[in-house]
């Protein structure tokens, strides 16, 4: 496992970390506590010291079992957790990023971590327009990190675009902003190369898009429980599950997944530091934590890709609308 420093936080993390959105339970179906537990452990044993979670995922289960899993080993791992979305079905995201909901929830997490302090603390989707309306929300964040509760903060923000004013004009230093083959705005939008030039810490989120990106998805399935993916409509779940094929060449010789193809992916960008594919089991974790020892794909390769991108569409801008 190769490891990179998180922007200018003085903070180091391993470049494959673990997404725990999964653990909670209520968002990619139903999950044995025992088998994400062993994930976890697996996944230390594999090097990765990177650990984001959320006191949304699962009402907090998920904090509950990562803290249950590792806290023995609290001193050589980064968790990284978020605050202010609150429970919801659907696209509609309430929040409460109030100074008082904030500490709240922050002491919560901590207890629900087995832990006394957080490394990072994100705010959890936030709008732009609520940051600029109360100055005291990121304001609360820096007196916890001087008071030593947090060590870092910053945004995980709903945009490429929210992205860049989290920067220019509250002075964020890290971001977590989705990024992935089929979704490349990051770039195109100037973000990865203002947070390389600022010393700004990337974390890419949804790298393998919900899944899509394994190749192991058609789009029509049927999904077990509670599963976010059943809030997008079948053609929007069939156009992601259709983008495998379209990359499937670049695999050809290489001994490597396309799991794997698209994580490298995401780490081959100067301005990543860390990327967190969700994972559920110890196979999972196996697949992904190997892509820190591949070869960086090359400049064709990179140009493929990206030309991929360009002349397809992989999102279509009413599927938030319509189910």
């Amino acid at each position: 496992m190769k490891y990179r420093k998180l922007g200018n936080t003085g903070i180091e993390v391993s470049e494959i970390g673990f997404g725990t959105w999964g653990l909670g339970g209520n968002s990619y179906g139903p999950v044995d506590d025992n088998v994400s537990k062993a994930a976890l452990r697996f996944a230390f044993d594999s090097g990765i010291t990177f650990y984001d979670t959320s006191d949304l995922y699962g009402n907090g289960h998920s904090e509950e079992v990562l803290g249950d899993a590792l806290h023995d080993v609290r001193d050589k791992i980064i968790i990284s957790t978020k605050v202010g979305l609150l429970p919801h079905t659907g696209f509609d995201m309430p929040c409460d990023f109030s100074p008082a909901y904030i500490r709240q929830e922050l002491d919560a997490s901590i207890r629900r971590l087995r832990s006394d302090y957080v490394d990072i603390y994100l705010l959890h989707s936030p709008t732009i327009e609520m940051l600029r309306e109360d100055r005291e929300i990121v304001a609360t964040l820096q007196t916890l990190k001087e008071a030593g509760k947090i060590h870092a903060y910053g945004i995980s923000v709903r945009s490429p675009d929210d992205g860049l004013v989290a920067i220019q004009e509250f002075g964020i230093n890290v971001v977590q902003v989705n990024f992935n083959m089929i979704d490349q705005r990051a770039i195109n939008n100037g973000l990865f190369d203002l947070a390389y030039e600022k010393k700004v810490g990337v974390i890419a989120r949804t790298p393998l898009c919900f899944g899509y990106l394994t190749g192991k998805l058609h789009g029509n399935e049927k999904f077990e429980g509670i599963d976010h993916r059943t809030n997008w409509p079948v053609d929007q779940r069939q156009r992601w599950a259709k983008a495998p094929g379209l990359f499937s060449f670049l695999n050809q010789g290489k001994n490597r997944t396309p799991a794997q193809l698209a994580l490298r992916f995401c780490l081959d960008h100067k301005s990543v530091s860390t990327v967190i594919p969700g994972m559920m089991n110890c196979n999972e974790v196996r697949e992904n934590a190997l892509v820190s020892s591949l070869e960086a794909l090359n400049a064709e390769e990179v140009a493929r890709i990206k030309l991929i991108y360009e002349n397809n569409s992989f999102y279509d801008n009413s599927a938030k609308q319509r189910k």
